[in-house]
C-alpha cells in the first residue's frame, strides 16, 4: 500500500472518529450542553487526534528505522571480497542493486525468468528505463530480490501497524468519552504542542545549517591556517584534480570581502533613495487609487527571479554602460575607448539596486504610515508645510524603523548570486574602480562546488568557511537592524 492512500485511510478513520465521538457526546449530554464539560466538538476532535496522530508517528517511525535496517541487511549479504573493499565501492555496488530491484519490479514473469536464466540483465533492465553502467554480477541480482522482498515486507507491516494503531488509538478515545471528561484540555494540549513544534522547526533548521557548515569549515581550517583565510588577500583556489588530495592555493578571504561590500553599497546607493521617496510618496502624497495601483506595480520586482535581472544586466544594462562610456570618451578625448566594462561592478550594482528598490519602499512604506496621526496633525495644525512635517516630524519619527529596514536590505544585497556572476564578473580583485569587475562571496561559494571534486580538499571544502563566514555577516546586520527597531519603536508611540 503506497504512503499516500494510507494517510487517506488514516484520515478517514479520523473523520469517521471526530463524527462519532461527537454524536456519542451529545448522547450523553441528553441535549443539554450544560452536561458536558467541554462541546461535543472537541470530544470528537480528541478521538479524531488519538485515530491519526499515533498512526502517523509510526509511519514516521517506520520510514526512518526501515531503510536503515534494509539497507543494513542487503549489504551484510555481500560477498566477503566485497565487503572488504571501499565504502565508496561498497556504496557503488549497492546502487546498483537498487537499479536492478527497481527494473525487476517493472519486469514481467518472462523477463525475470530470463533474468534467471542467464539472460542479459543490462537489456532487459535498459528496456524498462534503468540502464545500467556495467553487466551486474550474480549475487546483486540475488541481493535485488531480497531488496524487493525486505521493502514489499516493510510495506505489509507498515500498512498494518498503521491502520491497528489508528483504530485502536480512536477505539481508545471513544471509550475514554465521558461527561465529564476534560476533553477540550486534552485537545488544546496537542494544539499547543503542535505550535510550539512549528515554530521551533525555524530554529532547528538554523542550528541545522550552521552546524553542517561549521563541521566541514572546522575541516578545512585543519588543513589551511584561520589567519592565512581570514587575512589573505590573495585568492587563488588551484584546483586539484579529485583524489589528490592537494593542498596548493591561496584562499584570502579579502578580495572577496571586499567584492562583496562594494557591489552591495553600489546597489544600496541606487536602492535607498529611490525606494526611500517612493516610500514617502505613496505614504504622504499618492491618493488612495494611485498607491493601490503602484504599490503592487512596485512590488513586482521583488517577484521576478534573479536570474531574470542577471540576464537583463548581462543584455542591457552591461553593453549601455559600455556604449556610453565609449560615446563620451569620444565627446572629451575623441578617443572612443570603453572605461566601463559590461561586466563591472558598476552594472551589478545598478541592476542588484533595481531589485531591491521594493524591499526598502515596501518596508519604509509600513513603518511611515505607522507614525501616529496625531504627529501630522499636531505639525500641520502649527503651521507647518506637509513638506516640512515630513522632514521634521515624520522621518525622524520613522528613522529608526527605516534604517532597520535598510540595514535588512543590506543583508538581501550581500547575499545576492545571480546577478553577480553574469554582471560582475568572477576576477577576484582588490581595487575601488567600479567600471572593472569584480565578484563576490556567494559566487565563489557556487565555483567552489561546481565540478567532480571530492569534499575532502580544501578547494572545496573552503565553500563552507565562506558560507558560514557570509552566514555570520547577514546574521550580524539582522540582528543590529532588529535591535534597531526594537529600542526606538515604543519612543513615538
Amino acid at each position: 500500500m503506497s504512503t499516500s492512500l494510507l494517510l487517506l485511510l488514516v484520515a478517514v478513520i479520523g473523520l469517521i472518529g471526530y463524527v462519532a465521538g461527537s454524536r456519542r457526546a451529545s448522547v450523553l449530554a441528553n441535549g443539554k450542553s450544560s452536561n458536558l464539560h467541554s462541546r461535543p466538538g472537541y470530544y470528537g476532535a480528541h478521538v479524531g487526534i488519538w485515530a491519526t496522530l499515533p498512526a502517523v508517528l509510526v509511519m514516521v517511525v517506520w520510514s526512518i528505522a526501515a531503510p536503515a535496517y534494509i539497507d543494513t541487511t542487503v549489504r551484510g549479504e555481500f560477498p566477503a571480497d566485497v565487503k572488504a573493499q571501499p565504502e565508496a565501492t561498497q556504496n557503488l555496488a549497492y546502487g546498483m542493486v537498487g537499479a536492478i530491484a527497481r527494473g525487476l519490479v517493472l519486469a514481467t514473469p518472462e523477463e525475470v525468468s530470463a533474468i534467471d536464466a542467464g539472460g542479459d540483465v543490462r537489456t532487459i533492465l535498459a528496456g524498462k528505463g534503468v540502464p545500467l553502467a556495467d553487466q551486474p554480477q550474480p549475487y546483486m541480482i540475488a541481493s535485488a530480490k531480497h531488496l524487493n522482498a525486505l521493502n514489499a515486507t516493510s510495506a505489509l507491516l507498515l500498512s498494518v501497524a498503521t491502520l491497528a494503531v489508528s483504530l485502536a488509538g480512536g477505539l481508545f478515545a471513544y471509550r475514554s468519552i465521558a461527561p465529564r471528561f476534560r476533553a477540550r484540555n486534552r485537545v488544546e494540549r496537542v494544539i499547543l504542542a503542535s505550535l510550539v513544534a512549528a515554530s521551533s522547526i525555524a530554529i532547528l533548521t538554523t542550528v541545522g545549517i550552521v552546524a553542517s557548515m561549521a563541521t566541514e569549515a572546522i575541516h578545512f581550517f585543519t588543513m589551511v591556517p584561520a589567519h592565512e583565510f581570514f587575512f589573505g588577500t590573495v585568492w587563488d583556489p588551484r584546483f586539484a584534480a579529485a583524489g589528490s588530495g592537494g593542498t596548493s592555493g591561496q584562499f584570502g578571504l579579502i578580495p572577496l570581502l571586499l567584492g562583496t561590500l562594494y557591489i552591495g553599497l553600489v546597489a544600496m546607493l541606487f536602492a535607498v533613495p529611490i525606494g526611500l521617496f517612493a516610500a514617502i510618496y505613496m505614504a504622504e502624497y499618492a491618493g488612495p487609487k494611485f498607491r493601490s495601483l503602484a504599490k503592487p506595480l512596485l512590488e513586482v520586482l521583488a517577484g521576478i527571479p534573479t536570474i531574470v535581472y542577471g540576464f537583463f544586466a548581462l543584455v542591457t544594462v552591461g553593453p549601455f554602460f559600455r556604449d556610453l562610456s565609449a560615446q563620451i570618451s569620444g565627446l572629451l578625448t575623441g578617443d572612443y575607448q570603453n572605461f566601463i566594462q559590461a561586466q563591472s561592478v558598476l552594472t551589478a550594482g545598478f541592476v542588484m539596486g533595481i531589485m531591491l528598490i521594493p524591499y526598502v519602499s515596501s518596508l519604509s512604506d509600513d513603518i511611515i504610515t505607522a507614525v501616529p496621526r496625531a504627529l501630522r496633525d499636531g505639525s500641520l495644525g502649527l503651521g507647518a508645510t506637509r513638506s516640512e512635517t515630513i522632514k521634521k516630524v515624520i522621518l525622524p519619527a520613522a528613522l529608526p524603523g527605516i534604517v532597520g529596514a535598510i540595514l535588512m536590505t543590506a543583508s538581501r544585497a550581500i547575499g545576492e548570486t545571480m546577478i553577480v556572476v553574469l554582471a560582475a564578473g568572477v576576477a577576484a580583485r582588490m581595487q575601488i574602480n567600479p567600471f572593472e569587475p569584480m565578484t563576490t562571496v556567494t559566487v565563489k561559494i557556487v565555483n567552489q562546488l561546481t565540478g567532480d571534486l571530492e569534499f575532502t580538499s580544501p578547494q572545496t571544502l573552503v565553500a563552507f568557511a565562506l558560507g558560514i563566514t557570509l552566514f555570520v555577516i547577514t546574521l550580524c546586520l539582522n540582528i543590529y537592524a532588529l535591535f534597531i527597531v526594537r529600542k526606538y519603536r515604543e519612543q513615538y508611540e
